[in-house]
């Protein structure tokens, strides 16, 4: 497919999309520039295609088995070749632990791998998860006695970690927003630093770093690893609070931003993201990952 043909597809969806869920408590664009930006260079007004394209959120309220209703959200990002290559779709429940929103999210990813590869799929995305939310919720709560007895005794094994990823290269706004709005999310502090390579550090709790490390590392890449890692056990003999006091001493980063550094001053300098080049991680990752 080409690039107008890509575009044709995401607009087309979009508009079903629309139409099927009319109000903003349903579906909501978060990108509206982006969506501006693709339906012109699918009529014709823009020659070339937009460097960025839509992002949006479909908002579920779901029927479980104990007769309540669930809120339950997708957010969605199409990649430049969508649907050649799967939507970034991430599913958030109130209900459902952060390992189980990692797992569904793989689980959701897997089917669409294998039966939606190549087509426009968010509705059949929204279908998967309509079917099978209720028996991540009943996992959620037949785990949940076992994960509370589990927290407590587990306080003692309290761990600090520092992950150093390197990626092949990080342009991508989409990735850029996630990776700074999860490490908000989980409480991690360090850096992401865009370019080619891009390096993403995050320290804070261990659970919450491989937290992060599990989202990261399922978006379509080039090549991603954990470069370095530190892992420093914590002595928990006080009350809660002094676990805090324990994280964060040994934090070397004040919350979380994106920057970009010039490590060999004026030899060597990093390439910046240049306009039209966010889109790169999706033209260049290799659609199997």
């Amino acid at each position: 497919m080409s690039s107008l043909e890509w575009a044709e597809c995401q607009l087309a969806e979009i508009e079903l999309l629309t139409s099927m869920f009319p109000t903003q408590e349903e579906l909501e664009i978060t990108d509206q520039l982006a969506l501006a930006e693709l339906r012109e260079y699918v009529e014709g007004s823009a020659g070339s295609p937009p460097p960025s394209r839509p992002q949006f959120l479909i908002k579920l309220k779901l029927d479980t088995a104990s007769m309540d209703m669930r809120d339950v959200v997708l957010s969605c990002a199409y990649p430049s070749e969508y649907p050649s290559v799967l939507p970034e779709i991430t599913v958030r429940c109130s209900d459902l632990s952060r390992a189980q929103q990692t797992q569904l999210r793989g689980d959701l990813n897997s089917y669409l791998l294998e039966n939606c590869q190549g087509e426009v799929c968010v509705l059949s995305a929204v279908d998967w998860v309509k079917d099978n939310l209720q028996l991540f919720i009943n996992k959620s709560l037949s785990a949940a006695p076992t994960s509370k007895k589990e927290t407590v005794s587990s306080h003692s094994e309290e761990v600090f970690s520092r992950l150093w990823i390197y990626s092949h290269h990080i342009y991508n706004k989409t990735k850029r927003k996630n990776i700074l709005e999860w490490s908000k999310e989980l409480g991690l502090s360090g850096f992401s630093m865009p370019g080619k390579p891009g390096i993403v550090c995050v320290e804070g709790p261990q659970s919450a770093c491989e937290e992060f490390w599990s989202r990261v590392k399922v978006l379509t890449w080039k090549k991603i690893m954990i470069r370095h890692r530190e892992d420093i056990p914590l002595d928990h003999q006080g009350e809660d609070s002094r676990t805090v006091e324990n994280i964060d001493s040994l934090r070397k980063f004040t919350g979380f931003e994106e920057a970009m550094f010039d490590p060999h001053g004026n030899r060597g300098k990093r390439k910046r993201p240049e306009e039209g080049e966010e889109n790169l991680d999706d033209k260049e990752a290799d659609a199997n990952t």
